[in-house]
C-alpha cells in the first residue's frame, strides 16, 4: 500500500517572528511551535502581515523576485467612457435633400437641348432645353386674347394657367412685353449643380410623367453604409464620422451620422446608415467607394479593463486580481461591450481593483487549483500556496532537492471508496528502469475521492524516500485539474 502525501512549498525565510504554525493542507490545524501535521508534513509559519489578511479560496502568494521574473504587469479597473469605433465601407451619394428631378407638365417635342451629357455642370437659370408644345402655344394665345378684351378676370386666369404649365417667368415677361406667341419655350435650371440621369435628346417627344433629367448639388454629399446587426444599438444621429478614399490618400474627411434607417436587411442582417460630409471643392463624386469609421461611445461611464487582462474560455471569463503583497486570485467576471483595447465589466470587479494584464495565464492556472469556481463547499478553509522560486513554480515537486523523483502516467482500475484505496496501473518508469506495474494507493484525507472515476487517466510524480515510493498529492491534484477538469 502506498501513502499519498502532500509536499509543502516553504516560504522564504524572514526576520519576523512567526505568530503560529499551521498545516499546509488544513489551515484549522494550528500550533505554537514547529512540528508535523496529521498528514506528516512540516507545519508552515504564519507571520503578522499574513495573519492580518484573510485569504480566500484560490489565492496564491508569489515572492517579489518571481513576480519580476514572470514580467507581471497590472492595471487598475477604471470607470470611464468607452470609445467604440465602427469600421465599415460606404458609397458617396447625392444629397437627396437638394436633388431636383425635372418633368414636363405639357406634351411636346424637344426642339433644342442645351445640356448634352450626364455630369455636365450647370448654374441656376442656365438654359436646359427648348420645348415646342401646342398646349403652351394655346395658353399663350388665351392670355393675349384676354388682354385684348381687357378682361381682368380672364387675364388673371390665363396667367395662372401659364404658371401652372411651368412656363418660365422670363418667357411670361417676354410674352407680356412683346405680345407675340413663342412657338418654342426655353426652360432653365432651377438650381446649380450636376446633371444626372439625362433621358432626352433633341427631337424627343415628351409628356407629363417623363423624367427629363435630374440636377444634384454637390456642396454637401451623403455617404450610405451598412453596419452589422449587433452594432445597431451603438449608433444614433449626430455621432462623429470620418472617411478616407483610395483616390485621395492621406486626406481624412470629417462628417456626422445623419440618419439610421429603421429596417434591417433580412438577407445580409445589416442596418443601413447615412452620413453627411461637406464637399466645398467638389472632390467627392457620387458612387465613389469610401472607408468609413463611426465614432460611437457608451453614454454612461463603465467599468473598463485592458482587453489583454481578460482570460476568455468557452464556459467562463475571468481575470487575475492583484491583492497586494504578492497575492493574486482568479475571479469570474461578466463581460459587456468589447472594443479594440478595452472590455466593459458588468459584474465581478469594482472600481479601483487591480488586475494582472500580463503573465496572468500562469497565475490563473495556479490559482485555479484551490479556487472556488466549482467548489461545492464554500465554507471550506482557504489555503495559500507560497512559491519561493521558479523551480517551485514550474515543477510543484518536493522542496528537498535531494529526493529523487520521476513523472509517470497511469489509469485508475478500481476504487475502494470505503477504505479510500485506488488500484492504479502505471506505465514503466524508464528513468529508474522499472517495468509497468499495478499498485494500490492509500488516499490522503484532503483528496476528494468523489472526483475520481474508473478508467480515468492520471499523471503523477513518484518520490523515493527511505526506500519507499511516495506520491506528491499536490502535483496529482494540479495535473488532474488541468487534464481531466476534476476539482479535487
Amino acid at each position: 500500500m502506498m501513502q499519498w502525501t502532500a509536499t509543502p512549498i516553504e516560504s522564504a525565510a524572514t526576520e519576523q517572528k512567526p505568530l503560529y504554525w499551521v498545516a499546509p493542507m488544513d489551515a484549522n490545524y494550528r500550533r505554537d511551535k514547529p512540528g508535523k501535521s496529521p498528514m506528516g508534513m512540516d507545519l508552515v509559519a504564519v507571520y503578522a502581515d499574513e495573519a492580518q489578511k484573510t485569504a480566500s479560496p484560490g489565492t496564491v502568494k508569489i515572492n517579489p523576485n518571481v513576480v519580476n521574473n514572470l514580467g507581471v504587469r497590472t492595471a487598475q479597473v477604471s470607470r470611464q467612457s468607452l470609445h467604440l469605433p465602427i469600421n465599415t465601407v460606404g458609397y458617396v451619394r447625392y444629397n437627396e435633400d437638394s436633388l431636383v428631378h425635372i418633368h414636363p407638365r405639357v406634351e411636346g417635342w424637344i426642339d433644342t437641348l442645351y445640356v448634352k451629357t450626364t455630369g455636365q455642370q450647370v448654374v441656376k437659370d442656365a438654359p436646359l432645353y427648348a420645348l415646342y408644345s401646342p398646349q403652351l402655344v394655346n395658353a399663350q394665345e388665351e392670355f393675349l386674347l384676354a388682354r385684348k378684351r381687357d378682361n381682368s378676370g380672364l387675364i388673371a386666369a390665363s396667367l395662372e394657367r401659364l404658371k401652372a404649365l411651368q412656363m418660365p417667368s422670363q418667357s411670361i415677361a417676354q410674352l407680356s412685353k412683346t405680345g407675340q406667341v413663342q412657338q418654342t419655350v426655353v426652360f432653365t435650371a432651377p438650381q446649380s449643380g450636376v446633371v444626372d440621369n439625362l433621358n432626352i435628346r433633341e427631337g424627343f417627344y415628351v409628356k407629363p410623367g417623363t423624367t427629363l433629367m435630374s440636377i444634384g448639388a454637390l456642396d454637401e454629399v451623403w455617404v450610405e453604409a451598412e453596419i452589422f446587426e449587433r452594432q445597431a444599438s451603438q449608433v444614433k444621429a449626430n455621432l462623429a464620422a470620418t472617411m478616407t478614399l483610395g483616390f485621395l490618400p492621406g486626406e481624412i474627411w470629417q462628417g456626422k451620422l445623419d440618419y439610421v434607417y429603421p429596417t434591417l436587411d433580412p438577407v445580409t442582417r445589416t442596418v443601413r446608415v447615412r452620413m453627411r460630409f461637406a464637399n466645398p471643392e467638389r472632390k467627392l463624386k457620387p458612387n465613389m467607394f469610401a472607408q468609413v469609421t463611426i465614432h460611437s461611445e457608451l453614454a454612461e461611464d463603465s467599468l473598463l479593463v485592458p482587453r489583454e487582462a481578460v482570460i476568455r474560455t468557452g464556459a467562463q471569463d475571468r481575470v487575475v486580481m492583484a491583492l497586494g503583497e504578492g497575492q493574486f486570485k482568479s475571479v469570474a467576471v461578466k463581460l459587456g461591450v468589447i472594443s479594440t483595447d478595452k472590455i466593459q465589466i458588468l459584474a465581478g470587479l469594482e472600481e479601483g481593483d487591480t488586475v494582472v494584464s500580463s503573465a496572468q495565464f500562469l497565475l490563473d492556472s495556479e490559482s485555479s487549483i484551490s479556487s472556488d469556481f466549482k467548489r461545492m463547499d464554500h465554507d471550506a478553509q482557504p489555503n495559500i500556496h507560497k512559491i519561493s522560486d521558479m523551480t517551485d513554480m514550474s515543477h510543484m515537486l518536493s522542496t528537498d532537492p535531494s529526493v529523487p523523483s520521476a513523472m509517470v502516467n497511469g489509469k485508475i482500475l478500481q476504487i475502494d471508496r470505503e477504505n479510500r484505496v485506488l488500484t492504479i496501473a502505471r506505465d514503466a518508469i524508464e528513468k529508474w528502469q522499472r517495468p509497468a506495474a499495478t499498485m494500490d494507493f492509500q488516499l490522503a484525507d484532503n483528496i476528494d475521492i468523489q472526483g475520481l472515476s474508473l478508467e480515468q487517466n492520471i499523471h503523477f510524480t513518484f518520490e523515493i524516500r527511505e526506500g519507499a515510493e511516495q506520491e506528491s498529492a499536490f502535483v496529482i491534484v494540479f495535473l488532474m485539474s488541468l487534464e481531466g477538469d476534476h476539482n479535487l
